[in-house]
């Protein structure tokens, strides 16, 4: 830290009241998020008409499924040239220089994927971004997929608008908590499932969601991802709300683990993510979208449900990104079972990696407190569940209940 915090300065090298960090550090950090916030990567990356073509799959008129893209809002040689003028090197508080210097590299790295689009070289990048399929993890999820019984039906469905009433209420609860919480929803026709993209909660207009898994799913997307980027972007340091690399893995098994902590972990969901890894793994190995498909289906998933996991691991090429949801969330089991604080993961988007590294801007002083708490973490029953988790070798358990 250059300069105390309560001490204002218009020298580049001195602290800006309030964050002790210097208006040159923050520059750097502002620039990236704002970089980060103009690139859509997820939405760019998914099919625009993943529904059309997959009832042509499933109907058998089409062996392999060949998806359409959105055009990139961003010119790919314009963000290289942005990305390349922001001055990291002179960046002087080295915990954020850290933290920066790691999501540069990341932007950079997203940027080759979106140019890669439906390329073998799309598929090799995202190992690159987000791993492959280590043994321990491929082992964890086959035993998961052999041992939890799916067989009854998922009961009562949403419909896209009534699960947006529901999240619009439970968005309207942080409202009332912080009225210039900038968050909302909406149902669109280009998007598939339900994804969050900055401070929006998207909700593809097919969406048909089980209504046991409503509330778990609020909790998932509105509960963590939105909670998150609220308390990240009220941050001095800006990429805490765009999300520090390596965020994604961390964000959605704290996002699983909040499904765990609202009673909502279903054993239809936890084999959804075992069946995503398995796919992500199969994809790697050189299986086609067709014979992926069929290895769930003879799984037991049905073949709807199938499909819709299969697109999300083979689009635009390969992404590897759905292989983190169990590994997220045994990373932060293990995190649990050692004691690990879990409070500080709200202050913004970051990798459980880099928790010493937003632990010692905590502790300087330069992060505030959260704007926003999970309500889903209020609930004392929570907490008894979050102790179940860390006291488990078997995420079967999570799911008592709710066969």
């Amino acid at each position: 830290m250059t300069g105390p915090a309560t001490t204002p300065s218009t020298d580049e090298s001195g602290g800006t009241p309030g964050t002790g960090l210097s208006p040159r550090d923050l520059a750097a950090d502002h620039t990236l998020a704002m970089l980060s916030e103009g690139v859509r990567f997820l939405l760019d990356v998914t099919p625009v008409d993943a529904q059309e073509v997959g009832a042509d799959f499933l109907a058998g008129t089409v062996e392999e499924p060949e998806f359409t893209y959105r055009e990139l809002d961003v010119d790919p040689d314009v963000f290289q040239a942005q990305l390349d003028h922001v001055p990291l090197d002179r960046v002087q508080d080295p915990t954020l220089a850290d933290l920066l210097r790691d999501k540069h590299r990341e932007m950079k790295l997203q940027l080759e994927m979106l140019r890669a689009r439906d390329t073998d070289d799309f598929r090799q990048l995202s190992v690159e971004l987000y791993g492959a399929v280590g043994p321990t993890l491929r082992g964890q999820a086959e035993d998961l997929v052999a041992r939890l019984d799916v067989s009854a039906q998922p009961g009562d469905m949403l419909t896209a608008h009534e699960f947006l009433a529901l999240a619009e209420e439970e968005i309207e609860q942080y409202r009332e908590e912080d009225p210039d919480a900038g968050l909302h929803a909406e149902v669109r026709p280009d998007v598939s499932g339900v994804l969050v993209e900055g401070n929006v909660l998207l909700v593809s207009e097919s969406s048909s969601i089980a209504a046991i898994r409503g509330n778990a799913l609020i909790q998932h997307e509105v509960g963590t991802h939105l909670v998150t980027q609220v308390n990240g972007s009220g941050q001095p340091i800006k990429t805490l709300g765009e999300g520090l690399a390596g965020y994604d893995e961390t964000q959605e098994g704290l996002a699983v683990l909040a499904e765990v902590g609202c009673g909502g972990l279903t054993p239809f969901r936890l084999r959804q993510l075992a069946a995503r890894v398995l796919t992500v793994h199969r994809m790697l190995s050189g299986a086609t979208f067709r014979e992926a498909h069929a290895a769930l289906v003879e799984d037991g998933v049905p073949a709807g449900t199938a499909y819709t996991t299969v697109m999300r691991v083979y689009r635009s090429g390969g992404l590897t990104k759905d292989a983190i949801y169990l590994r997220g969330l045994l990373d932060l089991r293990d995190h649990l079972a050692a004691e690990g604080r879990l409070d500080l993961l709200f202050l913004g988007k970051f990798a459980l990696r880099d928790l010493p590294l937003v632990q010692d801007l905590h502790d300087r002083g330069i992060l505030r407190a959260p704007r926003l708490t999970p309500r889903w973490l209020r609930d004392p029953r929570a907490v008894t569940r979050l102790r179940e988790v860390a006291g488990t070798d078997d995420l079967t358990t999570l799911t008592k209940g709710l066969e």
